[in-house]
């Protein structure tokens, strides 16, 4: 007997419907055919094992498995669920007559029970799109793919339960997540604040600019000065997820198996910190089965590389491309897929190997040239990337003392948010473009005009910095998203004179 049940692959972060199609045949053999990998055809094994500790039996004929489209690669052992259904309908020990109606996924364990699967998100959207009446998997994965409205999602805790509604002796209760409710529950809701920092007025005016225009930030300072807790308290001054954003990073954290089972949607913006010794596939993607890196993770939100001059060379130049184009994308031979990398790029490091360089009261003690060789770790065209560097320099005891409360991330986050309106105005009939970092070199041009004073003031600083190309846009790039934080239609020399103090890296003071 032939029956067909339907699961589905996953792509990058959109998902592909793929039919099972079980028979039983005479003979004694057990085939999965269509592109299978390892991991589908040791399923034979858990099936077997799942089926006999639920009372069910493993037809003792050949049975042939194919997964249709058979030229599409499937990977993985989510299939478990769709196939042994296939199995016992084929068998004739459930009903076959509701099984096109519904998208089974699911990986088990052998004692019949479910464990969860990736991609929940995707699959149930493509399931919705292919007008399936509903989606079957583990309980664990329900919530996140129950945000998919005109699909009803079943979680189910084992085999058990999926043959008992099959056959009419079980009603199953969807699953019910009202999307907008979740949406707005913990939107803005961060563990930290900037009001906990003490002074460090001119790193927070920094990471407001960087916030405003979704500019790249490097902080510059010795140990202990604040870089890694100022930059872990930025997503709170970002604004507010849109719900096609929040959407959008949870298919990516989704397919990564990186939502818990009471996570319905990511609300609140990613924050990703990966160790410095990262490999190249962990921080961009990729791998024999791609999967989405800590700059996919990081997607509509921040990206924080501590201590970058210890980072491997090759990960940090692999990131160049990503970062202009907002977008990696992973070729294999026979398939290419997308994943989604816009996110601000904060770095900090220690000025030199001691930490101490241009440090006002402790001396430093690397011997000379040193300097220059730690900072020629990071390649010049990545530093170009980095629109603002900023000095951050220790805290002195009055300040860590003080009991005057700082300004509160909130009322951060309304100006910063005032400023990306004026720039969702300013490109509302460019759907790609969302913050003055993303403009391209001819938009530059016609968006940043300075007056003559402002292009002689920038041509000196240019001249006695030895900017690049590069360096010049992002100085225009910065201080016009100073303009719209300062609420003026022109860039000023003022807004100017800010945007070229926040090139630190590009004095002299700095070249060792």
């Amino acid at each position: 007997m032939l029956v067909k049940t339907f699961g589905s692959a996953v792509y990058g972060i959109e998902a592909i419907t793929i039919t099972i199609e079980v028979n039983i045949l005479a003979g004694t053999k057990y085939f999965v055919v269509g592109l299978a990998d390892t991991a589908i055809k040791e399923s034979y094994f858990r099936i077997e094992s799942a089926l006999k500790n639920c009372d069910y039996r493993m037809p003792r004929q050949q049975v042939v498995v194919n997964m249709a489209p058979a030229d599409i690669r499937k990977e993985g052992s989510a299939y478990d669920l769709t196939i042994a259904i296939g199995v016992l309908a084929a068998s004739g020990q459930i009903e076959n007559e509701n099984l096109d109606k519904y998208l089974i996924m699911g990986e088990l364990s052998l004692d019949g029970s479910l464990q969860p699967i990736k991609g929940a998100l995707p699959i149930a959207i493509q399931a919705r799109k292919d007008g399936f009446k509903g989606f079957i998997l583990p309980k664990q994965n329900a919530r996140e793919a129950a945000i998919v409205n005109d699909l009803e999602v079943f979680g189910v805790e084992s085999i058990k339960e999926v043959a008992a509604f099959f056959n009419d002796e079980i009603q199953l209760v969807a699953e019910v997540v009202n999307t907008r409710e979740e949406f707005f529950k913990s939107l803005t809701n961060y563990d930290s604040d900037f009001s906990e920092v003490r002074g460090q007025e001119n790193i927070k005016r920094a990471l407001e600019i960087a916030a405003a225009g979704g500019h790249n930030v490097i902080l510059i300072g010795p140990p202990g000065a604040g870089k890694t807790m100022l930059a872990r308290r930025l997503p709170s001054i970002l604004p507010p997820l849109s719900l096609y954003e929040s959407l959008e990073t949870t298919k990516i954290h989704s397919v990564a198996g990186k939502l818990a089972a009471a996570d319905a949607l990511v609300t609140t913006r990613p924050f990703r910190s990966p160790h410095h010794t990262i490999s190249d596939v962990a921080l961009v993607g990729g791998g024999s089965n791609p999967q989405p890196g800590e700059i996919s993770l990081a997607h509509n939100g921040v990206l924080f590389l501590d201590e970058l001059p210890e980072f491997k060379r090759s990960a940090l130049e692999v990131m160049r491309q990503p970062l202009e184009e907002r977008r990696v994308t992973i070729s294999r031979a026979k398939f290419t897929v997308d994943y989604p990398s816009s996110f601000m790029l904060v770095a900090s490091m220690n000025p030199c190997p001691c930490g101490y360089f241009n440090h006002p009261e402790k001396d430093c003690i690397c011997p000379p040239g040193t300097v220059q060789k730690y900072l020629s770790k990071i390649s010049g065209p990545l530093l170009d990337r980095i629109d603002l560097h900023v000095e951050v320099t220790p805290v002195n005891f009055n300040e860590l003392a003080s009991d005057r409360l700082a300004e509160k991330s909130e009322f951060i986050r309304d100006r910063v948010i005032k400023a990306r309106d004026v720039q969702a105005t300013r490109f509302g009939n460019k759907p790609d473009l969302h913050a003055n970092a993303q403009m391209s070199p001819q938009m530059v041009r016609d968006i940043c005009k300075i007056s003559e004073a402002g292009q002689n003031l920038l041509k000196k600083a240019m001249e006695k910095l030895g900017l690049s190309a590069r360096a010049y846009d992002r100085i225009l790039k910065v201080s016009r998203t100073i303009a719209d934080l300062a609420g003026s239609d022109e860039i000023q020399l003022e807004h100017l004179a800010e945007a070229i103090h926040f090139r630190s890296l590009d004095r002299e003071g700095w070249a060792g």
